[in-house]
């Protein structure tokens, strides 16, 4: 079941907290020594939960919107009752005490945290040992591969996931699932483990449109307090979509020729798909030369600031991977200078794509540049994921095509910043018209799982 279905069963009384989570658990029993999607999963502490939300009920008390979904949570996020290690030896067994703003928010609203999922040593790329649950020799994607496993073989509904360059989207296209990372800053990062200031996005990994709305809703800062995304969002969330003539632009992208000729291929074929769907008229584009910059950019901004804010666990390289070491010590030969003139570059780049949203509603593009990769230390196929964070836009991955080898294969959809719920409704047109899968995990898993 997905999320909005679980919240509509326990409503109508056909299921309790408690069944629920035995039920997840139970999966996460079968699955895990192959898939191994967790970093830290104690199951007492969910189903303690769990029952005392049933006691809640049976007094007659008001339970929160997510009614004891469970969450599964990137170990990258705090959590006051379960270690927050961050894929990395040095911070092994570290309990902050505390819950980041966004776990807190989904426990207000009585979602269950299950555990911490694995996430790539400090969200960066030296891989986790979460394995692709659709064929364990390959890749699950790159930080959030412990969010999206988890979710893409039914343990937890829903997972919290962070994107810096493409560590949602990525791993969401690998497991067949959605990945959504809303507009910059429309999600609190308090508490959350931060590698660089301006490219770091907290994210969500889900099974359907619906479920991706029902969290992101819960998520999202709100209210007079936060006045531009008060009128940005809360008014745009009230505009009926239904009727409206959809604008879609087929974008490659600079990174257009690293991806294989079948992940090429099967993008333009579902670029043709939606130019049949009433309503719905779409062009191609190409990106203005300076966006063919944006790699080289984000990469000395992301080093740079690897190499700041992670001065005391260099002083450990024993315990860091090679890859990490080498980012920490480019990012040492990044100067002041040269950061601030990247980041004026990344904010030209922002008005700039800002002005291509003036005549499309939603970009059509690759959510991966081909299926998971073999072995699970292969670097990725360069993409243009990064493209879309750093502008700070929303993007999704939709879960809408199957490799030659049988695998996983997403596409990703766009939208102008804080246009959030308008691209989130476009995906449902996607599902609505068969375009898109969804549904739970995928029928067959391989018989090593």
């Amino acid at each position: 079941m997905n999320a909005a279905e679980v919240v509509r069963r326990i409503e109508a009384g056909d299921l309790s907290s408690e069944e629920l989570v035995r039920s997840c658990l139970a999966r996460v029993e079968e699955l895990e020594g192959a898939v191994q999607a967790w970093a830290y999963l104690d199951p007492e502490l969910p189903l303690q939960t769990a029952i005392e939300l049933d006691r809640r009920r049976e007094r007659g008390e008001s339970i929160g919107v997510l009614q004891g979904v469970p969450i599964g949570v990137k170990d990258i996020f705090n959590t006051r009752d379960m270690p927050t290690q961050m894929g990395s030896p040095l911070w092994e067994g570290f309990t902050p005490g505390n819950d980041a703003r966004v776990v807190e928010k989904l426990r207000w609203a009585d979602g269950i945290v299950m555990g911490k999922t694995h996430t790539a040593e400090f969200g960066v790329h030296h891989p986790s040992p979460t394995r692709n649950p659709y064929d364990p020799q390959r890749s699950p994607g790159t930080s959030s591969s412990g969010s999206a496993a988890a979710v893409a073989t039914g343990m937890v509904p829903l997972a919290l996931g962070s994107q810096t360059a493409g560590s949602t989207i990525r791993p969401a296209s690998y497991c067949g699932i959605y990945g959504f990372k809303p507009s910059f800053g429309l999600v609190p990062r308090t508490a959350v483990l931060k590698t660089t200031d301006r490219l770091d996005h907290v994210a969500f990994m889900a099974r359907t449109v619906e479920d991706m709305k029902l969290v992101f809703d819960l998520a999202r800062v709100s209210g007079r307090n936060y006045p531009f995304v008060r009128r940005a969002l809360d008014q745009a969330e009230q505009e009926p979509s239904g009727l409206k003539d959809w604008r879609v632009r087929l974008v490659r992208g600079p990174q257009w020729s690293e991806a294989e000729p079948y992940a090429r291929e099967a993008l333009e074929e579902f670029a043709r798909r939606v130019s049949s769907l009433d309503r719905v008229c779409v062009d191609e584009k190409e990106l203005p030369d300076t966006f063919s910059r944006i790699h080289d950019a984000h990469e000395r901004m992301y080093c740079r600031m690897l190499a700041y804010y992670f001065q005391e666990e260099s002083s450990h390289p024993d315990k860091l991977s090679s890859i990490f070491s080498s980012m920490v010590e480019r990012g040492r030969t990044v100067t002041l200078e040269d950061y601030q003139e990247d980041a004026d570059f990344q904010a030209e780049r922002v008005v700039e794509l800002e002005q291509e949203f003036h005549d499309c509603d939603v970009i059509l593009t690759l959510a991966a540049a081909g299926e998971a990769r073999v072995g699970l230390e292969t670097r990725d196929r360069p993409d243009n994921c990064l493209l879309w964070t750093f502008c700070g836009v929303p993007s999704l991955s939709i879960p809408s095509n199957v490799g030659p080898n049988g695998l996983p294969l997403g596409v990703q959809i766009v939208g102008a910043k804080h246009n959030d719920y308008s691209l989130l409704a476009f995906a449902e047109l996607l599902v609505t018209e068969g375009l898109a899968t969804n549904q739970g995990p995928y029928p067959s898993l391989p018989e090593s799982v």
